[in-house]
C-alpha cells in the first residue's frame, strides 16, 4: 500500500465519463435508499463526494445535504453541477486532508462511498462521523470488500486493499454505534491482464447511533 496521496484533482474532469462510476454510485444510491429511512425532513453529509453523483441522487429527497472532500477539483466539478441545476438545498465542504478536524455541523444521516479506502487512520474517522451525527443519526459506509490490492490499476492513495466486514462492524461498534447491517450493494467486472475478467463486490454497512 501506497503512503502518497491519489491527485483527484488532474481525474476530476473527466470523472463522470466513465458510466460504470454513474452505475456503482447509482447501486449505492438505491442500497442506501432500501436500507436507511432517509426522508425529506433530514439534513445530510456526504463524506467524500467527489463530483456528487451519490450527493445529488439524494438531494431531491432531502431537506439539505452537504457534498464534502479534500479535492478542490472534484468540488469544483459538484459546483458546477449545483450551480447550472440551480439547486437551494445542496453546498460542498472542503476537507483539509492535513488536519485531522472533527467535521462541523450535526446531520441526521451521514453517507461515504468508495472512500474509506483512501483513508490511513479509520478509528478516528468513525469517532468523527459519531459525533457529527444527531441522536438516532444514521451512517451509510459504502466499500469494497477485500480486494487483494487488485481492484486498483494504481494503488497510490490506498491505504487498504478493501475491509472485512466483521472487522468493520467492529470497529463502528467500538466507536458507539448499534444496529448495525452488511449487504452487497454493488458489483463491479473489471478486466485482467491476462484478458479475463475479475469481479470486486461492495459492501453497504449502516449503523445508528
Amino acid at each position: 500500500m501506497n503512503d502518497q496521496r491519489r491527485n483527484f484533482d488532474t481525474a476530476a474532469a473527466t470523472w463522470d465519463e466513465k458510466p460504470e462510476r454513474v452505475k456503482l454510485a447509482n447501486d449505492i444510491a438505491d442500497a442506501i435508499l432500501r436500507e436507511a429511512a432517509i426522508t425529506e425532513k433530514m439534513n445530510g453529509l456526504d463524506f467524500g463526494c467527489g463530483t456528487g453523483l451519490l450527493t445529488l441522487r439524494l438531494q431531491p429527497l432531502v431537506r439539505t445535504i452537504i457534498g464534502a472532500d479534500s479535492s478542490r477539483g472534484m468540488l469544483d466539478i459538484l459546483n458546477a453541477k449545483i450551480a447550472a441545476a440551480e439547486l437551494d438545498n445542496i453546498c460542498s465542504m472542503y476537507l483539509d486532508p492535513d488536519k485531522a478536524e472533527p467535521l462541523m455541523g450535526k446531520y441526521h444521516f451521514i453517507v461515504s462511498a468508495m472512500t474509506l479506502h483512501h483513508v490511513k487512520e479509520i478509528e478516528p474517522l468513525l469517532a468523527s462521523f459519531h459525533a457529527a451525527l444527531v441522536p438516532g443519526g444514521v451512517l451509510c459506509l459504502a466499500d469494497l470488500d477485500l480486494d487483494g490490492g487488485k481492484f486498483h490499476d494504481d494503488n497510490t492513495g490506498v491505504f487498504h486493499f478493501g475491509f472485512d466486514r466483521t472487522a468493520l462492524k467492529a470497529a463502528l461498534t467500538e466507536a458507539g454505534f448499534g444496529e448495525l447491517r452488511d449487504l452487497t450493494a454493488a458489483e463491479i467486472v473489471k478486466p485482467a491482464a491476462d484478458g479475463s475478467s475479475k469481479t470486486f463486490s461492495v459492501f453497504l454497512i449502516t449503523a445508528k447511533k
